[in-house]
């Protein structure tokens, strides 16, 4: 186990690379772009007498040199060497392969390697071709980085135990030219091997192992030449070793291919601060707007990264990117000056250094000496739509430039928020009393080291913010018991204790009797007025809202001791008789209900159920059963057989009879489903036949016979035998 404050640490691919050049003699052709070497104007140029000069082609090995140096510059400034995070090594392959410098801080700047490389020269082409191999330098960047970085062997050194490993990854960069993909494959088993051998070399030498190594090769050729080298994507070789392939010409295209590389290489990003004002160099009175690039670590632009940029001119969120031909994207910041003024503290999220992509441009050479002599720059970002957003700034510290992330939200160094600025719409009721006491209460104080078993003074003071905040309302229309401080004290404030004396019990108990005495009087709460036009709830809801808040906050603290839950139990005693009679009546009025609802519907049920009978008896009916039936006559034979079948169901009259009786108008209720059906049929017969002129006369619809018998019966002139009935026959 690593020792306290020492955890195992994990050295990057990034924390050393070594950068291998190709010095064999096919390095030394022209690079196939040339460079114009006259100075004079084109209109000078065509006056007799003047020759103008050729232009110039670099070789491979100088575009090379020029591409990798600036690659180092680009390291060296956004990591500089004091911080020793991330480490170049140069190493020289021909014949034989020579390293540039160390790992050592003191050899760690771009004025070393480019001495060294001085001192190298061009390659020759006396040199023996065929003994000039890229391999030594592989072999040799497989031993510089079993070698320890000063940080690695300090690490090591810290460890408790001396046989824990320590990560060891590193990269390296081979720029040459490889004949087939057959040359490569080879290349990549001979850095297998390498790195093997050197691991078991490293163990008994007191070296570090490699744990990973990636293998970058750069296959560079003339401008215009044929390549027939693919680029290759990064793929694992074996657990040690992964390898990519790039393709490129040299000249401008290799230049461009490294300071894409280094980007990728050390986590950077590009950042193009576009409408800078500057003075014309020839016209001093004039000025016009220019454009800068410069790089800086990724972490500056993390927000807008997270959005997502396309190649479009705008992210997802509206801010301003683009790509270069070389497939470079740059993020865009505007140049701005605000009316404010820079020498104050600026809200600040993070601050990293930068360095030109191009430094030996005029506008950035204007643009750091301006940075240089004190001033700052406020950047925004241009947006779509909306307001401008200053998002960055630059600004130099102790002679070193940095870009400034900006704080786009509130500021803490601001005037504090209005607290009805608070997310869940406008809240103008919090307890800011309350809170101010709350902080007065909980203050840290400095306190003696503790003694041995005594409780370490931030674990008391934690269970005591815990205790305080098991309930503790925000908003003062939220609470009905911590408004009523004079009432309620001092339950609230002991309730929280880690521990209550019968004396503190009593007391607790005393204040719950208080509040019962209070709901006895019909007392009303002192609570502010809420609702409508000062309206709140009525005193009776008051109380159940008090008596609940009450019983939530005698339950957050009851599990704290026994004398906690005698409080809470006292309070549940006290309202427990309330409660049941309150929920007996409540039961009481339900079962009431209840038995209306069942008798109400079971009436319903059978009417209805006596109804649909009488109409399936109805339909099974005869026309002359139906006729019958209208004209109120049972006397009929084929009736009566009816009847008599239907022995268990009730006479179809007695029915109709006894449920007009119940649902009819003589109730006065409405008329049921048979009387209306009964209705509708009597009315369709009716219309379609004159009714008897007697039956409308007579009484009880029943129109008398043999009139002028009755009367010569009583005269003794009737001529009807003696004992015959009068009979009453229907139409």
């Amino acid at each position: 186990m690593a020792a306290e404050g020492n955890a195992p640490k994990i050295f990057p691919s990034s924390h050393k690379t070594v950068v291998i050049l190709d010095h064999s003699p096919f390095m030394a052709e022209a690079c196939g772009q040339t460079v114009d070497f006259d100075i004079l104007p084109k209109q000078s140029r065509a006056a007799p007498g003047i020759i103008p000069l050729a232009p110039l082609a670099k070789s491979l090995w100088t575009c090379t040199v020029e591409a990798a140096s600036e690659y180092a510059r680009v390291v060296y400034d956004v990591y500089p060497p004091r911080s020793r995070d991330k480490l170049l090594k140069f190493v020289i392959t021909d014949t034989e392969a020579r390293s540039l410098n160390s790992w050592l801080e003191e050899e760690q700047s771009l004025s070393n390697v480019l001495q060294g490389l001085a001192v190298v020269g061009p390659p020759s082409d006396s040199d023996d071709a065929e003994n000039c191999s890229v391999m030594h330098g592989l072999a040799m960047a497989v031993e510089s980085l079993c070698e320890g970085s000063e940080k690695q062997l300090e690490h090591k050194a810290s460890l408790s135990d001396p046989e824990e490993p320590v990560v060891n990854k590193g990269r390296v960069v081979c720029i040459t030219t490889v004949k087939s993909q057959g040359h490569i494959q080879m290349l990549e088993e001979c850095m297998q091997e390498a790195i093997v051998q050197h691991n078991k070399i490293a163990e008994a030498a007191d070296k570090l192992p490699i744990t990973h190594c990636e293998l970058v090769l750069i296959h560079t050729v003339p401008v215009g030449a044929d390549n027939n080298i693919q680029d290759q994507p990064n793929k694992e070789v074996s657990s040690l070793l992964s390898c990519e392939v790039h393709s490129v010409h040299s000249g401008r295209h290799i230049a461009a291919k490294l300071a894409l590389l280094v980007q990728k290489h050390f986590h950077l990003t590009s950042t193009t601060i576009t409408g800078i004002p500057m003075k014309e160099e020839q016209n001093a009175s004039t000025s016009a707007n220019y454009d800068v690039e410069i790089l800086h670590s990724k972490d500056a632009h993390i927000e807008i990264l997270k959005m997502g940029s396309t190649s479009q001119g705008y992210d997802s969120s509206g801010f301003a990117c683009s790509k270069d031909s070389f497939g470079r994207e740059t993020v865009i910041l505007k140049w701005c000056t605000p009316k404010t003024n820079i020498v104050e503290l600026q809200y600040c999220t993070g601050a990293y250094r930068i360095t030109p992509a191009d430094v030996n441009s005029r506008p950035s050479s204007c643009l750091t000496n301006f940075l240089l002599n004190g001033r700052a720059v406020m950047l925004e970002q241009p947006r779509k739509s909306g307001s401008k957003v200053i998002s960055h700034m630059l600004a130099s510290h102790g002679g070193e430039i940095f870009l400034h992330c900006l704080g786009t939200g509130r500021s803490p160094l601001e005037d504090p928020p209005s607290i009805s600025e608070g997310s869940g719409g406008r809240v103008t009721d919090y307890r800011i009393t309350d809170y101010g006491d709350f902080m007065k209460e909980n203050r840290l104080m400095p306190y003696p080291a503790p003694q041995d078993g005594q409780i370490l003074p931030e674990k008391e003071a934690i269970a005591v913010l815990e205790r305080t905040t098991r309930y503790w309302p925000l908003v003062i229309s939220d609470t009905i018991i911590f408004n009523m401080a004079s009432h309620t004290d001092p339950l609230p404030t002991l309730i929280t204790k880690a521990a209550l004396t019968e004396d503190e019990v009593v007391e607790c108990q005393k204040a719950i009797y208080h509040l019962v005495g209070m709901e006895s009087r019909s007392e009303p709460l002192p609570i502010p007025a809420m609702g409508t036009r000062g309206k709140g709830p009525k005193r009776d809801e008051q109380y159940r809202q008090m008596w609940a808040e009450l019983d939530t906050l005698l339950r957050a603290h009851a599990s704290t001791s026994i004398n906690h839950q005698k409080v809470l139990e006292c309070l549940q005693e006290i309202r427990r008789p309330a409660e049941e009679a309150k929920e007996s009546s409540r039961k009481a009025g339900k079962k009431e209900e209840v038995v209306v609802k069942e008798e109400r519907v079971m009436t319903e049920q059978s009417t209805a159920e006596l109804a649909w009978q009488e109409i399936q008896r109805y339909k099974a009916m005869s026309e002359r059963e139906r006729s019958d039936f209208e004209r109120g006559n049972t006397n009929n034979d084929h009736f009566r057989h009816r009847q008599q079948t239907e022995v268990s169901s009730p006479p179809i009259k007695k029915l109709k009879t006894s449920l007009e009786d119940s649902q009819g108008k003589q109730q006065g209720g409405p008329p049921s489903l048979l009387a209306i059906w009964t209705s509708r049929i009597n009315s369709k017969y009716n219309s379609r036949h004159c009714e008897f002129a007697g039956r409308l006369t007579a009484e009880g619809n029943k129109a008398e016979l043999y009139v002028n018998l009755q009367k010569d019966g009583t005269n003794g002139t009737s001529d009807k035998p003696s004992g015959v009935k009068q009979e009453k026959r229907g139409p």
